[in-house]
């Protein structure tokens, strides 16, 4: 049973390997990135003044958080590969166990950013914002890609 457990949780490190490995922070500069990503939620959600500041101290507290997981992601798997060629099946643990704790770690991160932008905002600009996540996968709670990047291979909603 222990050995079972023990491959279950090998391949899903391996299996969040893989889709980290492609997963990174937005291409070109993070302000940039944040500053795009402000204008159009003001653009679709109408926001104020204050909801803009109030988002932009959101969205930086958020990739800076991101940041940092992603340093310790990049650090847990290429601790994780070198377990593997020295096939130390200790170190293989630990390192999954680090894997899977910093994703957690990232998609709690994630989720609280969300959950603190829906409080900022007025019901009607909640319902147009629950509106354009269904129509954009890639938005939202359950894309992840709202805050950090885009993480590979993430399967489609169904339609």
């Amino acid at each position: 049973m222990k050995n079972a457990i023990r491959s279950s949780l090998l391949i899903l490190a391996l299996t969040a390997s893989a889709a980290f490995a492609q997963m990174g922070p937005p291409p070109g500069d993070s302000a940039e990135h944040m500053q795009r990503h402000l204008a159009m939620l003001t653009k679709h959600l109408e926001l104020t003044p204050a909801q803009q500041q109030q988002a932009t101290a959101l969205l930086t507290n958020a990739a800076g958080a991101q940041t940092t997981l992603h340093n310790n992601m990049k650090a847990a798997h290429e601790s994780l590969q070198a377990a593997i060629k020295a096939n130390d099946t200790a170190a293989i643990d630990q390192a999954a166990t680090n894997i899977g704790n910093l994703t957690a770690q990232s998609i709690s991160a994630h989720a609280k950013a969300h959950a603190a932008f829906l409080q900022i905002l007025t019901p009607e600009q909640q319902a147009k914002l629950a509106q354009f996540e269904s129509q954009h996968e890639h938005f939202g709670p359950e894309g992840m890609r709202g805050f950090h990047g885009s993480p590979a291979g993430h399967p489609s909603k169904p339609e």
